[in-house]
């Protein structure tokens, strides 16, 4: 599936400037959303985001980000952005009553970044079609501090055409990697990529925790770890923050669980099973059974102490 990966900037047949879009529209400004979009204005982009509170419009204009609670105010973009929760939350914004797709001007491309179902995509990409529109894949993985930092890595999918005129907008946030035409291709990716992640915060989790145990300190045994074996930045990042029981909110824990079942489903559909997944939703159920909703997924780490009677 990834041999015609094209990474970052590689040179392309027609300028950049050329491809790039005059305007910008953005729905779904949580903490990723807001730093993709500022990131978006300071590279010089038109970027017009929509907002249901008119108390953000006056902080989203101080990123030079314009704003509005008006959808219809987006109805002109060359380049729309989704950037929203799950399948429902996209498909009633861009398809529901009064919804974006229906005021969207032929030949504009939506830029579907958020995490959703392989069927979702198909669904909106032919519904896109029949109103001349274009359609793109383009999830992301990182988290708040990576968007800020633009080194988010961009799984783009859809029609070689859309893609090349988005690459202006998906460069500016991070590394780019063009995987195919289908968009499903690059949310399967997403939410496979997503499963290797929540399997090592479990692991991860249960070691803390076995060390915490045994009175041993686990920073020692994390950098050991990731200073060799397991140097990556999933190990890295989310050991420490386990280790500091840091689970302020990021990817909440009902979003995770969210990710997880559309995964299961899609091996479901392969008839390839995933046990380790199975484990990872049973624990997050766990969490939010009891209270801890509203916390990042590395709250796996308190889960796992909890069970252990810390």
């Amino acid at each position: 599936m990834l041999d015609n990966v094209d990474e970052g900037n590689t040179e392309r047949d027609a300028p950049v400037d050329c491809l790039k879009p005059s305007k910008i529209g953005f729905v779904g400004l949580g903490l990723m959303g807001t730093a993709m979009a500022a990131n978006l204005a300071a590279d010089g982009h038109n970027v017009c985001a929509y907002v249901r509170r008119s108390e953000r419009v006056g902080d989203l204009q101080a990123l030079a980000v314009a704003a509005t609670t008006n959808l219809s105010d987006l109805f002109d973009s060359d380049v729309i952005i989704s950037m929203l929760p799950d399948d429902t939350a996209v498909r009633d914004v861009f398809f529901g009553s009064s919804g974006i797709a229906d005021g969207l001007q032929p030949a504009a491309i939506h830029m579907s970044m958020s995490t959703i179902s392989t069927t979702a995509s198909t669904e909106f990409l032919h519904a896109h079609e029949r109103r001349s529109q274009g359609y793109v894949a383009a999830p992301v993985f990182g988290n708040p501090d990576a968007a800020k930092a633009r080194q988010l890595s961009v799984i783009l999918a859809g029609s070689p055409a859309s893609c090349e005129r988005c690459r202006s907008v998906t460069d500016s946030l991070g590394r780019t990697f063009v995987i195919g035409t289908d968009p499903a291709q690059a949310n399967l990716i997403k939410l496979l990529g997503n499963m290797m992640t929540a399997t090592a915060l479990e692991v991860l989790s249960e070691v803390v925790t076995v060390l915490r145990k045994r009175g041993l300190d686990p920073q020692q045994f994390v950098d050991i770890m990731t200073g060799t074996m397991f140097d990556s930045r999933v190990h890295k990042n989310y050991g420490n923050r386990i280790i500091a029981q840091s689970y302020e909110a990021g990817l909440a824990l009902p979003l995770a669980l969210k990710d997880v079942r559309l995964a299961l489903t899609e091996a479901e559909l392969a008839g390839a099973p995933m046990p380790s997944v199975g484990v990872v939703r049973d624990r997050l159920i766990t969490g939010i059974a009891r209270g801890h909703g509203k916390l990042d997924w590395t709250a796996l780490g308190l889960v796992a102490s909890e069970e252990a009677g810390l």
